[in-house]
């Protein structure tokens, strides 16, 4: 009876999932531009291949688990597994993300004239993509964890990164605010360069 039950709890989750995947698909499938050649969205944004032409997209940033590049033979794909869960530590990711989004804004540049940019995604483009795009406006910009988190916010309303990824996003602002202080000897109050 239990076994059962399982298998219907699995299949009920199996449908659910799909229902979800169709319903993203169909209506979040605009990628948000959140700076010049950045654009944050959904699994139906990276799917949306006429959106993703119209906007010179080139390259596509995938931070999930189980989604395959849709497009393979029309844009440069990165992908990483990475699970929505409070324990993952995205952290660890953050430096090889910024990398490829780094990387296609040098290419995007070189061909001027054509524009061009970088799709950053996940499932729903709430909590794995919006944690990385925030920690890139953080280092890139040297701007707090408030006003990276502000701004994805207003571009593209419906992000909640989980609370662990929140966790590592304010413990990755103190390092950068460490790293950009002045370091002062305790001693003598001078500079040490």
């Amino acid at each position: 009876m239990d076994q059962a039950l399982d298998s219907y709890r699995g299949q009920i989750e199996a449908l659910m999932r799909a229902m979800s995947v169709a319903k993203i698909i169909r209506e979040d499938k605009d990628p948000c531009m959140i700076e010049e050649g950045l654009y944050l969205g959904s699994f139906g944004a990276a799917n949306s291949k006429d959106a993703l032409k119209s906007l010179n997209i080139t390259h596509i940033l995938t931070i999930a688990r189980d989604l395959n590049p849709s497009y393979p033979n029309e844009f440069v794909y990165k992908v990483l597994t990475v699970h929505d869960r409070d324990d993952v530590n995205i952290s660890h990711y953050f430096e090889e993300c910024f990398d490829f989004i780094e990387k296609a804004k040098g290419k995007i540049e070189e061909a001027k004239g054509q524009g061009g940019g970088v799709l950053v995604h996940c499932f729903a483009g709430k909590s794995r993509s919006a944690t990385i795009v925030i920690a890139y406006l953080m280092k890139k910009h040297g701007v707090s964890l408030s006003e990276a988190f502000q701004l994805v916010k207003s571009k593209r309303p419906v992000i909640s990164p989980n609370a662990g990824f929140m966790i590592q996003l304010q413990n990755y602002d103190k390092t950068l605010k460490d790293l950009s202080a002045p370091n002062v000897h305790e001693e003598t109050g001078s500079l040490l360069s």
